[in-house]
């Protein structure tokens, strides 16, 4: 039970990472808040971990729409008075190249660069914006923003969501330096290769699937590893821990 009594808001927890935090969370102890676009995908985590007997709701929100945040961080605090955890996680990538253009800078539509932006760094801007409030109140919270490799490394073959990504880093460390005098931390994680939907076909490719195996662990991730760094973010075990950027990727940034 180390999220015994918090309420913690979980975006992009319809799948994936997000899916595997909500559910972890949840059997920590904490009231989950399951921020998801896709409400078939929404309905069905609050479902699995109600059936459990354990806590969740879920509430549809589009993260790139700042009406639609502040909705959400309003029903939150009428429901539960209180924030401690935001996991900043929704974001696109690969999975979604057949409406946006995953590619170089060059080869990048403007149209396509913009809305990638939105939904993977303007996501975090809006809900931290909405959030923080509440915790400088309470005088407590945890932001765990959820990055990439492509964040801290030249990954090539996706320049925007790279940017994206970097720009989280970059975002998470000012907001570290910002807040940390009301007592809310501020922490990244920086995943690997893990194995989601999200880079599910990329992953059919053999020869990608063996140079994202290629770290010192020789595997991909799963989506539990990531939801157990952000239960160590999220929980007073890291009390201490603020602006971190913490690699989650099998050793692979370490070669």
């Amino acid at each position: 039970m180390r999220l015994k009594d918090k309420v913690a808001i979980i975006t992009g927890a319809g799948s994936g990472q997000g899916k595997a935090a909500a559910k972890l969370f949840a059997k920590e102890g904490a009231k989950v808040v399951i921020a998801e676009w896709n409400e078939e995908q929404g309905k069905q985590v609050e479902e699995e971990i109600k059936e459990e007997g354990l806590e969740a709701i879920f509430i549809q929100t589009d993260v790139s729409d700042e009406v639609k945040v502040k909705s959400l961080v309003d029903q939150v605090m009428d429901r539960y008075g209180q924030i401690d955890i935001l996991f900043n996680n929704a974001g696109i990538g690969f999975s979604s190249k057949s409406k946006y253009t995953m590619a170089s800078l060059l080869k990048t539509p403007f149209d396509d660069w913009n809305k990638v932006l939105n939904i993977n760094l303007n996501s975090v801007y809006l809900m931290s914006k909405y959030v923080l409030p509440v915790m400088i109140d309470q005088n407590r919270g945890s932001i765990i923003n959820n990055s990439s490799l492509n964040g801290i490394l030249g990954v090539k073959g996706a320049d925007a969501y790279s940017a994206a990504k970097g720009g989280v880093v970059a975002l998470t460390r000012v907001m570290a330096v910002d807040y940390g005098k009301h007592n809310v931390r501020v922490n990244c994680i920086c995943p690997g290769a893990i194995d989601t939907p999200m880079i599910a076909e990329v992953l059919q490719n053999k020869d990608i699937a063996n140079n994202y195996a290629s770290g010192p662990l020789r595997r991909v991730g799963q989506p539990e590893e990531i939801a157990y760094a952000a239960l160590f973010l999220g929980s007073d075990e890291s009390s201490y821990i603020t602006g971190l950027i913490m690699p989650v990727d099998g050793g692979w940034s370490a070669q």
